[in-house]
């Protein structure tokens, strides 16, 4: 089952710049829910996080655990 997004206000890095090249949008507006999307895709699909996996998920982007 898929969580209903309609109410979802997605938004980009201001790091990204001005394309939508490459991004991806976050929606943080949905209680117990952060969703993910392509900025190039916007009606395609979109990831589904509760907030604890999502701060855990930012944890270990920023420490570098999954660079090459």
């Amino acid at each position: 089952m898929s969580p209903d997004l309609t109410d979802a206000k997605f938004h980009k890095s201001s790091l990204s710049g001005a394309t939508n090249e490459n991004c991806v949008e976050v929606a943080t507006n949905l209680p117990g829910l952060v969703a993910v999307r392509d900025s190039k895709d916007p009606s395609g699909p979109a990831l589904a996080f509760t907030p604890a996996q999502w701060r855990s998920f930012i944890g270990r982007v920023n420490t570098g655990a999954f660079d090459a």
